[in-house]
């Protein structure tokens, strides 16, 4: 399926609250748990050159969360269009991720990137909230949606309008080191067998 992607992110002091308060207003979680991305290319990076991502996505529920079916996307190039992060974007939903990562090998492919997170997704006027927290950083929560939902999700929850950024997620990291003086770690094999700083769900510490 072919979608043009617009999303804005912003940094959540307490997520718990936010939570909460997306669920009073009518948008409870509907999954949480992980969610593991893996980035693929070949070995010249002809992908990164041009900006575009070929991504494997897996999930690993929380105890009493509904399953997630693994994805397989490709990103176009990022964009600005009127505030908002743009991408194009080519998805699909299988049962699970190992054969595609098996055939993508095989291709010549390999992961290039790892982001590991655990998440909580709200729906709410046409919008997908995903609330993220990283092995280490700063948690988001990232919008998703047409422009006037993106718009009626960031006044539900609560957040000041400027508080949010059509930047990439790097820039964020970048912001996160420069404020604690400490380098983030988006995947768990950055932490060298530290515990990481995500909620305590049972969710399993590896791709799933």
């Amino acid at each position: 399926m072919t979608a043009r992607e617009l999303e804005l992110k912003a940094v959540v002091d307490e997520p718990a609250a936010l939570a909460a308060r997306l669920a009073a207003r009518g948008a409870p979680c509907v999954f949480r748990g992980g969610m593991f991305d893996r980035r693929y290319d070949l070995t010249a990076r002809p992908l990164e050159s041009r900006d575009e991502v070929l991504r494997v996505r897996t999930y690993a529920p929380a105890p009493g969360s509904p399953r997630r079916l693994a994805e397989v996307a490709w990103k176009g190039p990022t964009r600005q269009s009127g505030g908002y992060k743009e991408r194009e974007e080519l998805q699909f939903a299988l049962a699970q991720g190992a054969p595609v990562e098996e055939i993508l090998r095989r291709l010549g492919f390999a992961v290039t990137d790892a982001i590991d997170r655990c998440v909580e997704f709200h729906e709410f006027g046409g919008a997908v909230l995903r609330l993220e927290w990283y092995p280490r950083m700063d948690v988001l929560l990232e919008i998703e949606g047409p422009p006037d939902a993106i718009e009626t999700a960031v006044a539900a929850c609560g957040i000041p309008r400027d508080a949010f950024t059509a930047e990439r997620l790097l820039d964020f990291v970048v912001r996160y080191a420069r404020r604690t003086g400490s380098l983030a770690a988006l995947n768990l094999a950055a932490l060298a067998g530290e515990r990481p700083d995500w909620p305590d769900w049972g969710v399993a510490l590896h791709a799933g």
